[in-house]
């Protein structure tokens, strides 16, 4: 995003950033996408954050663009 306009990238950090925030916070949030994986939408890109809950610690898999294939990073968990 960096290379599109100067700010840009670093205003899609401090999204996903405060998405993680709020999903550390409280984790229930998120919409379930597949049992137990939730997911968080990005507001202005077009990314979501997904994560789940893994006994006392909140574990990101992905920040995913929404065009990409489904899933794909499952094999990350």
């Amino acid at each position: 995003y960096e290379d599109r306009a100067p700010g840009l990238g670093r205003e899609f950090f401090e999204e996903v950033m405060a998405d993680i925030r709020t999903a550390v916070e409280n984790p229930e949030v998120g919409t379930t996408q597949e049992s137990p994986f939730r997911r968080m939408l990005c507001r202005r890109f077009p990314f979501v954050v997904v994560y789940r809950q893994a006994d006392d610690e909140l574990r990101i898999l992905a920040v995913a663009h929404q065009r990409r294939r489904p899933g794909y990073w499952k094999e990350r968990d």
